[in-house]
């Protein structure tokens, strides 16, 4: 039956057990026999390859010296949001991919694992590892409190500045609490990561905020010091083919934060048959959280093959793994409508002609109650005063520092955002950096 949508497809039971932690946390004895495999090597390959450069074989010898919170001060000094990004980081395909024990023989140290035990160890107790210097008379804006904006906030008020984070939504943390899988982010750990980088002080938040609605960019030039934008990616690319307006499609991302913000997992709508167009993270991510809400069958189709694919190899797996199926060298060409409401997705195959990706002419057709778009997100520019845009984002440079005097931007809203949790973080803790040595 067509258009099979409803609530409550499981007990609550196997929501439960659906949605518990995909990687349990290391216990203390598993932690110190898992990171007394790592050679501690001086030019350490896994520093090379972490976006925000932790010294990993040091915090990792504090863990094994029975020195969780050393090593959480260390993982911190780096990346403020070490915590979650020990959660959803790809450290398959960067630390752990890097680490000179991921050979054919031997697999990498589980350095992920190992940043989460310390960071909740730190986190858990009543230790807070800063302090915040004098205030030094500078205030300084931050659009977005995504991981770039709150890194950047946390970096500023060290350093004795008043910061001020406006944000669009009714709480802060961006990315990390709207758009993170929830099997990946239990307990409303992205709200605990927030309060605890907010805990230093010297940052105040406003909530509900628009940029070029509530505020602009103007007035906060004038109002602050320098200002720095994080507000990411708030559009959502259109598949551009007809029957978009009907009911039973939506975007992937804010299907993930119903998901994300919802106290009832039972109450969000479910169909039987569902389809998911994209290759990235999202897609994943939608996928896997929609069949453990019950979905009996879930399809993603993405236009190129396995190796173009946005989301790790890893990911993949994880999401055949939960029974979800991958096509791949197919692209929409109609949405299929019946009373107003799509029915099925009619594709065509695909191919790469002369280095260009081309449709073969030959289609078929998958059935669905439900099709969610994930191809990629978009920065809205409809806001006066913001800087000028590269290839559809806000141009920087290597300081993250915009073309207008005071304005800087980081995160996925620049036009060199990698859309990790870590590359934010990474940015925000830079231009922080760069307003400081400007202001100073």
């Amino acid at each position: 039956m067509l258009n099979d949508i409803k609530k409550q497809r499981l007990s609550k039971k196997d929501y439960d057990e659906n949605f518990d932690e995909i990687h349990p946390p290391l216990s203390e004895h598993e932690a110190y026999v898992e990171g007394d495999r790592c050679y501690y090597c001086y030019d350490a390959p896994c520093i090379e390859a972490c976006p925000t450069g932790i010294n990993i074989p040091l915090f990792i010898r504090q863990i094994t010296s029975k020195n969780p919170e050393g090593a959480a001060k260390t993982i911190f000094d780096e990346n403020i949001l070490g915590g979650m990004s020990a959660r959803v980081c790809p450290t398959e395909t960067l630390c752990e991919e890097a680490c000179v024990r991921n050979t054919g023989e031997d697999r990498p140290v589980k350095i992920g694992l190992l940043q989460r035990y310390a960071t909740d160890s730190l986190m858990n107790s009543s230790n807070h590892p800063y302090k915040r210097s004098e205030d030094n008379g500078k205030k300084v804006a931050i659009v977005g409190g995504g991981p770039a904006g709150l890194s950047c906030a946390h970096r500023l008020s060290m350093k004795g500045y008043s910061v001020t984070i406006f944000d669009s939504k009714s709480k802060l943390g961006g990315l990390n609490e709207y758009g993170i899988a929830a099997y990946k982010s239990l307990d409303n750990f992205a709200e605990r990561e927030t309060k605890f980088v907010l805990s230093l002080g010297g940052i105040d938040y406003k909530l509900n905020t628009t940029i070029g609605k509530d505020l602009s960019v103007d007035q906060l030039r004038k109002d602050f010091d320098a200002v720095f934008l994080g507000m990411g990616l708030t559009g959502v690319n259109s598949l551009l083919v007809d029957g978009e307006d009907n009911n039973g499609i939506d975007d992937a991302v804010r299907y993930i934060e119903d998901i994300r913000q919802a106290k009832d997992l039972g109450e969000l709508p479910v169909g039987r048959k569902v389809i998911v167009i994209g290759g990235g993270m999202t897609a994943i991510d939608m996928a896997v959280q929609i069949k453990k809400l019950g979905s009996e069958d879930v399809t993603i189709v993405y236009r190129r093959g396995q190796k173009e694919m946005s989301a790790s190899l890893v990911e993949q797996q994880n999401a055949q793994n939960n029974g979800v199926l991958i096509k791949h060298w197919s692209k929409p060409v109609r949405l299929i409508t019946n009373d107003n409401s799509v029915c099925g997705v009619e594709f065509e195959y695909t191919s790469v002609k002369d280095g260009k990706l081309v449709g073969t002419g030959e289609k078929y057709k998958i059935d669905s109650d439900m099709v969610f778009r994930a191809i990629g997100q978009t920065f809205e520019d409809d806001a006066d005063g913001l800087p000028p845009l590269g290839s559809g984002r806000i141009s920087v440079d290597e300081n993250y520092k915009t073309s207008i005097s005071g304005i800087w931007a980081g995160g996925d809203c620049v036009n060199e955002g990698e859309d990790l949790t870590v590359s934010a973080v990474e940015a925000g803790k830079k231009a922080a950096e760069s307003i400081h040595m400007e202001l100073s």
